[in-house]
């Protein structure tokens, strides 16, 4: 298909950041830029097929040091629908395993004449460090359970396209948020947009301290059901768990797991999202999963708006040569 035109597209001026490392740090007005960009973007290509010639002659590099499908892909289709060039980069077979520190990999990758690196790692802040020591525009795709924040943007721009406004809305996040970091990213995105946000899950995965920043902590789904405008199911995150943080698979999906019952009990235009990968059976059953309320491959396409968003924003803030670092 012919590129579409780029022409239609005005840098907001009141973007001014070369890195996209949190949500935390956002304001209110950066994080509308980003979804507003995204639904423009997504209009633009017919839903995220075709092309746009508005970062041609760029590159992408990402830097995955944990297991990916859906949020490597979509960066790597993101920069390709925008006309960009992308490096991929896996720690296996690397010169990681031969002792070649982290930062030194970044480096050496950026020196082959990056624009951004989009980074996966399993320690907290790893993306952080890099914003401090490449010249490149950096991206966090997930460091260990601290933040996503292209995820809960995604997650945010799905909601908004069925609901216009997050004013008056609640949404729980159900499942295992001490080791979630999707968790992190909508707790503090959804919360600046004007969201009641829930936490809800096992005392074990549930910490009461979420409410001293002023959200709600619930330890039985039943019991919000009916209040819930949008249910977000995160996946029990063994990989993370040093112990079994309940007795069983079973008990945990009879107490969480969203079912035909339960959605009977729940109001009649409830959203049903999960960041995947899913476990069918566990968090959600397939009838839910693939019924009429779920948006979760809605999701899946939003992500790859939100990249494309995030990389355009980036990089025009990047060659802005008066733009702040962070």
């Amino acid at each position: 298909m012919a590129a579409s035109s780029a022409s239609e597209f005005v840098f907001p001026t009141a973007w001014k950041r070369r890195h996209l490392l949190d949500l935390e740090t956002l304001t209110a007005e950066e994080i509308t830029i980003l979804l507003d960009t995204a639904q423009q973007m997504k209009d633009a290509t017919g839903n995220c097929r075709r092309k746009l010639s508005l970062l041609s002659g760029k590159t992408c590099a990402n830097l995955f040091f944990e297991n990916s499908t859906r949020t490597r892909n979509s960066f790597s289709l993101a920069a390709k629908r925008l006309g960009a060039d992308t490096v991929e980069f896996s720690s296996a077979g690397s010169s990681v395993a031969k002792g070649e520190t982290f930062v030194d990999t970044a480096k050496t990758i950026e020196a082959m004449g990056v624009d951004w690196v989009v980074t996966r790692h399993a320690t907290p802040g790893t993306p952080h460090l890099l914003a401090r020591e490449l010249a490149c525009s950096v991206m966090n795709a997930g460091d260990g359970p601290h933040e996503h924040p292209t995820q809960g943007l995604l997650d945010m721009l799905t909601i908004r396209q069925h609901r216009q406004s997050f004013e008056g809305l609640t949404v729980a996040l159900v499942g295992d948020i001490a080791h979630s970091r999707t968790a992190r990213s909508n707790l503090w995105g959804l919360s600046k947009l004007g969201a009641h946000v829930i936490v809800c899950g096992p005392s074990t995965l549930v910490s009461p301290r979420w409410e001293e920043l002023g959200f709600e902590v619930a330890h039985s789904l039943d019991d919000i059901l009916p209040r819930c405008d949008v249910l977000n199911l995160l996946r029990v995150q063994f990989e993370r768990q040093v112990t079994r943080p309940f007795p069983s698979i079973h008990e945990y999906a009879a107490l969480y797991a969203m079912n035909g019952e339960r959605m009977s009990r729940s109001k009649k235009d409830i959203l049903i999202m999960a960041p995947g990968p899913i476990n069918r059976g566990v968090e959600i059953t397939p009838e839910v999963a693939d019924g009429p309320h779920s948006v979760i491959l809605e999701q899946v396409t939003n992500g790859i708006a939100v990249r494309m968003a995030a990389l355009w924003l980036l990089s025009n803030a990047s060659d802005n040569a008066t733009s702040p670092t962070s």
